[in-house]
C-alpha cells in the first residue's frame, strides 16, 4: 500500500510538535454553535468539529467555501473544471447530498440535499463550521454525514469597510466591498461582490457571479436579541461540454440565483430559562441549457428546464438550565417545500414537521454527555426517529477521549419522486438513512499552542435510491431504493504554532468506501488524501502561507462510452502559495493599503477530479484592498 507524502509528513511532525516547548502564541479554543445548537467550546463537544474563521481564509486569498473545505479532515471537493462548474463534497465517503448547508441558520440544500459548492463565496464570512457525522438529530433531513454552517459578519465597534479588486489567470477578475460597525444594542454589516472568468475552455466557457449579503442585530435589552441575515445570489455559468467532456456546443449555459431570509429571535425569560425562534425561507432558480437570448440550446441533450424551489421554516426551541449547567432542550420545527417548473408535471409541495429533545451536560465536567431525539412525521413518507449520543471525557490534562452514535435521513428529492417524461419519479419512495459511529483522541499541550486528533469513524448507508435506465412497463419507474454502503476510516490531525509567527497544520485522512452490492470503492472518493499547510507572519504587516493537498487514486466512470467503463484516477498533489501584505497601515480616517497574491496549483500539476474534465492549471490572483476605520 503506497502511503502518500502528506500522511507521512503528519506522522512524522506530530511527535516533535506535540513536544514543542510553550511558545509565543496560543491558539484560543473556540466556541461552536453547530455541533449542538448551543454556544458550546470546541474542546466540550463530543463530536469532530472544524472552524475556519473568515479573516484567516481571506489572508490566505481563499475565495471559495469549497476551497476552504479542502482544509478539512474527511472532506473531499470535487470540482468538474472550471470556475462556477459544478462542485461536489463528499464527507466522510458520503453521497454528495449528505451535508445539510446553512447560512445564518437557513438551509441551502434544494429539498433533497443536492448542493453545488460552486457560487458559495467566502466574501462577508465571519467564520465556517464544520460538524462530521449525522446531525438529523437536530437539522432534520441532510443531515446524514454532516453539516457545513456559515456564519457571516456581526457588526461591532467603530464603522469599518474594505474594498478589494484583483484579476488573474483565465480573464479572471473580481471586485467585492464591505461595510461594518455597530455596538452592543445594535450592528451592521453588508457585503457585496463580483467574480468573473472567461473558463478553461476556448469557447463558452465564461462566468460570472454576483453576491449581495448581510446581517442585522438589535439587543433592545438585556434579555431579548434579534438578528436579520439576508443573502441574493445571481451566477451564470456558460459550457461548452456534454456530461462525458466532450465539446459540443458554443452557446449551451446554466443560470442558478435566488434570496436567502433568516431570522433568529431569542428571549430569556429567567437565568434558567430562555426561548429561541429561527424562520428561515430559502428560494432559488435554476435554469439549464438556456441560449443567449432564452430559447434553449439542446444540442448536448434534448432537454431544457427552469425550476423555482422553496423552503419555508419555522424552528422554536426552549433551553431549559438545571443544577450544575446541565441544558434540556425542547425543539418544535415546521418546514414547506415546493417546486415549480419544467421537469414536474405539475406543482408539488410537501409539508414536514418535528419534534426534539436534547440533553446536554455542563461543558465544565470532566465527563460531558449529549443526548438527543428527534421525530419526523412527513406527508410523503410518514413518521421517522432519528437519535444521537455522545460521550467527551478528560482523561488526563490536556487529554481528552471521544466517542458518539448516532443516525441520519436524507428525503428524496421532488425530481426523484416526481419527475415525468423522459424519467419517471417513484412517489414510493423511502428515505435514505444511516448508522454510524466514532472513537477518538484529542491532545492539547499546556500551553495551548499544539492539538492533535486522531478519529476513526464507521458509517451504514440504507435503502440508497438508485437510478435504472430503463423502467419495464407504462407503470414503472426510474428510481428505486436498492443500494446500501459503507465508509469506515480514520481522521489524523495537527495544529502548532511554533512561535516566530510560524504555525502548521496537518491533515490525513484514510477512508474505505464500498458499495454494498458491487464491493466497488464508491466514485471519486480516494482512499488516502492528506494536506500540509504551513504559515509564516511577516513582520507583523502581513502573512504568507505554502499548503500542499495530496489526493490518492480513486474510482471513476468514462461516461464516453456506454455503458460507462471504471476507470481509476491516478493520484495527485496540488500546491498552493498566498500572501497578504499591509503596505500602508490606516490610522484614523485615513485609509490602509494591502496586497494580495494567491497562486493556485503552483507547481502546475496536471489531474482530473472527473474523468475527461481536466481541473484548472496554474493560476494566480493578484490585486490590492483598501481599508479603513481599522
Amino acid at each position: 500500500m503506497r502511503f502518500p507524502v502528506a500522511a507521512t509528513l503528519v506522522v512524522a511532525l506530530a511527535p516533535a510538535l506535540v513536544g514543542q516547548e510553550p511558545t509565543d502564541t496560543v491558539m484560543l479554543t473556540p466556541v461552536v454553535v453547530t455541533a449542538t445548537r448551543l454556544p458550546t467550546p470546541a474542546d466540550a463537544v463530543p463530536a469532530a468539529v472544524t472552524v475556519l474563521t473568515g479573516e484567516a481564509l481571506r489572508s490566505q486569498g481563499i475565495r471559495t467555501v469549497a476551497e476552504a473545505l479542502r482544509t478539512v479532515p474527511a472532506a473531499h471537493v470535487v470540482v468538474t473544471d472550471a470556475y462556477g462548474s459544478q462542485t461536489s463534497l463528499f464527507l466522510r465517503g458520503g453521497n454528495s447530498d449528505y451535508v445539510k448547508v446553512l447560512i445564518d441558520g437557513v438551509p441551502q440544500n434544494a429539498p433533497g440535499g443536492a448542493y453545488d459548492f460552486a457560487n458559495l463565496t467566502t466574501d462577508n464570512v465571519e467564520r465556517i463550521e464544520v460538524v462530521r457525522g449525522p446531525v438529523s438529530v437536530l437539522y432534520g433531513s441532510d443531515a446524514v454525514a454532516g453539516v457545513v454552517q456559515i456564519f457571516t459578519r456581526d457588526g461591532r465597534g467603530s464603522t469599518r469597510g474594505d474594498v478589494t479588486v484583483s484579476g488573474g489567470t483565465y480573464g479572471s477578475g473580481s471586485v467585492t466591498a464591505n461595510i461594518a460597525g455597530g455596538d452592543e444594542r445594535a450592528g451592521y454589516a453588508v457585503g457585496i461582490s463580483r467574480f468573473s472568468s472567461d473558463g478553461v475552455y476556448p469557447i463558452n466557457n465564461q462566468y460570472r457571479n454576483d453576491v449581495l449579503s448581510g446581517r442585522v442585530r438589535l439587543r433592545p435589552d438585556r434579555r431579548t436579541d434579534g438578528t436579520l441575515a439576508f443573502r441574493y445570489d445571481d451566477a451564470l455559468y456558460h459550457f461548452p461540454t456534454d456530461g462525458a467532456g466532450d465539446t459540443v456546443s458554443n452557446n449551451q449555459r446554466q443560470l442558478d440565483r435566488g434570496p436567502s431570509l433568516g431570522l433568529d429571535l431569542g428571549r430569556r425569560f429567567s437565568s434558567r430559562l430562555e426561548g429561541r425562534l429561527n424562520a428561515a425561507w430559502h428560494r432559488e432558480n435554476y435554469q439549464y441549457a438556456i441560449g443567449p437570448n432564452g430559447p434553449a440550446d439542446t444540442t448536448t441533450f434534448p432537454f431544457s428546464s427552469s425550476d423555482w424551489t422553496t423552503r419555508t421554516g419555522l424552528d422554536a426551541r426552549i433551553n431549559a438550565t438545571l443544577p450544575r449547567s446541565d441544558v434540556v432542550t425542547l425543539g418544535v420545527a415546521l418546514e414547506r417545500e415546493a417546486m415549480a417548473g419544467t421537469t414536474l408535471d405539475t406543482a408539488r409541495t410537501r409539508n414536514d414537521g418535528a419534534v426534539s429533545l436534547q440533553l446536554q451536560t455542563g461543558p465544565e465536567r470532566p465527563v460531558t454527555l449529549i443526548l438527543g431525539a428527534r421525530l419526523e412525521d412527513n406527508e410523503r413518507f410518514g413518521t421517522y426517529a432519528t437519535y444521537r449520543t455522545g460521550l467527551s471525557a478528560r482523561v488526563r490534562e490536556g487529554v481528552r477521549a471521544i466517542a458518539s452514535l448516532g443516525t441520519g435521513f436524507k428525503e428524496p428529492s421532488f425530481y426523484q419522486t416526481f419527475a415525468t417524461g423522459f424519467v419517471h419519479g417513484n412517489p414510493d419512495l423511502m428515505p435514505e438513512h444511516s448508522l454510524s459511529w466514532e472513537a477518538g483522541l484529542e491532545y492539547t499541550s499546556l500551553s495551548r499552542s499544539v492539538t492533535a486528533r486522531a478519529t476513526y469513524f464507521d458509517q451504514r448507508f440504507r435503502d440508497l435510491i438508485q437510478y435504472t435506465a430503463a423502467p419495464l412497463g407504462p407503470d414503472s419507474t426510474n428510481y428505486v431504493n436498492l443500494s446500501n454502503a459503507a465508509a469506515r476510516g480514520v481522521e489524523l490531525a495537527v495544529q502548532a504554532a511554533l512561535g516566530g509567527g510560524l504555525s502548521v497544520d496537518a491533515t490525513y485522512t484514510y477512508l474505505d468506501s464500498r458499495d454494498g452490492t458491487t464491493n466497488r470503492r464508491l466514485q471519486r472518493r480516494p482512499t488516502h488524501a492528506g494536506g500540509l499547510r504551513l504559515g509564516q507572519a511577516i513582520a507583523a504587516r502581513g502573512t504568507a502561507m505554502l499548503s500542499a493537498e495530496f489526493t490518492g487514486d480513486r474510482g471513476d466512470y468514462d461516461y464516453r462510452t456506454y455503458p460507462a467503463t471504471p476507470v481509476t484516477l491516478p493520484p495527485h498533489t496540488r500546491v498552493d502559495l498566498a500572501g497578504t501584505y499591509d503596505v500602508v497601515r490606516g490610522h484614523g480616517a485615513a485609509p490602509g493599503l494591502a496586497f494580495d497574491a494567491r497562486i493556485e496549483n503552483l507547481l502546475d500539476a496536471r489531474y482530473e477530479d472527473v474523468k475527461n474534465f481536466p481541473a484548472r492549471r496554474r493560476t494566480v490572483l493578484a490585486g490590492g484592498r483598501l481599508q479603513f476605520g481599522r
